[in-house]
């Protein structure tokens, strides 16, 4: 390169000349981009922390919708966890019309709770969601299961309780038309051939001798023929407790182990044993506890006629049979 001089105007000598774009490059313009390119490094790291990576741009949403569909999630299995709730409010109703008693608050949580069984999905983003949407699911799961068992048997007490009503007590033996009077009621009173007080249990329904004796509900007959003071008598279980006992036949019509139905005619109206005049003495009882007829009566008359045969049945004007 070749040397150049210049007259310094103020020193009137002439001066070496350097290059003078490399000193206006370096004197001037470089100074100025650098703290331009330093200024722009700082403003790209700063603006991919702050709006990151394509890749971290994604995870990001990615994770937005998941929140959003946990969330959702969540709510929908609260509002299933609440008609659960309604649910079971219907399934203590059905037990408690049984006579069954509704399953408890123990019962119902069974198999819900426990250890930490969320603790593997704890570490992550939106892990509190997470864990909820597991629990609750866990918890819909639980109480189907019980609810399931518990309708199971529900269905079954139904189906019992309908094979019940078949069987209970629920006529009268002798048939209102033929009927010509109630006789003794249920409880103590003077005996008309023993003469003493003592316990009457079931009732005196009086009508022509011959008239049919009808089985009040379905049932084994386990005693047909001639037993003490009851003269000929017919005794059915009609199972779940019940049975029923028939006597001072004139003529059995039933035999023992025979299966009868409501209504079928298991003998006729008599005077045999400790009886002073043709009726059928009716009891109903209760695993072996005698209760009183009358109370079976509704399922099978008019309420008119049922509030006769309460106002009969208190009466005890009427005559004693037996």
């Amino acid at each position: 390169m070749k040397k150049k001089y210049k007259l310094n105007l103020k020193t009137l000598k002439y001066e070496l000349q350097e290059d003078v774009l490399k000193d206006f490059i370096v004197t001037k313009v470089l100074p100025k981009f650098a703290f331009t390119a330093v200024l722009g490094i700082a403003i790209g790291v700063a603006a991919t922390y702050k709006i990151g990576s394509p890749a971290e741009q994604e995870s990001i949403a990615k994770n937005k919708y998941l929140k959003e569909r946990f969330e959702t999630l969540n709510r929908k299995m609260h509002g299933t966890l609440l008609e659960l709730t309604k649910i079971q409010k219907h399934d203590d109703d059905y037990r408690t019309i049984f006579q069954v008693a509704p399953l408890s608050a123990n019962e119902r949580q069974a198999g819900i709770g426990g250890i930490d069984r969320y603790s593997s999905i704890r570490n992550y983003d939106n892990s509190n969601l997470m864990v909820l949407a597991a629990s609750n699911l866990d918890k819909i799961i639980g109480k189907m299961k019980i609810q399931t068992k518990s309708f199971e048997t529900v269905i079954k007490l139904v189906q019992d309780k309908e094979k019940m009503l078949a069987c209970m007590p629920s006529i009268q033996p002798i048939a209102v038309k033929d009927l010509v009077r109630y006789g003794s009621p249920f409880g103590y009173r003077f005996h008309p051939i023993l003469h003493i007080y003592r316990m009457h249990a079931g009732v005196d329904l009086s009508a022509p001798e011959g008239t049919p004796i009808h089985a009040t509900g379905h049932g084994t007959v386990f005693v047909a023929g001639p037993q003490n003071g009851y003269g000929n008598v017919v005794k059915i279980d009609h199972g779940f407790g019940y049975t029923t006992v028939y006597a001072h036949m004139s003529k059995v019509a039933a035999k023992p182990n025979q299966k009868v139905n409501r209504g079928d005619i298991i003998g006729y109206v008599g005077c045999t044993g400790l009886s002073t005049s043709p009726h059928c003495h009716y009891e109903v009882r209760i695993n072996d506890r005698p209760v009183d007829p009358v109370n079976f009566y509704p399922l099978d008359m008019s309420e008119e006629s049922y509030q006769n045969l309460l106002e009969a049945s208190q009466d005890l004007a009427f005559d004693s049979n037996d």
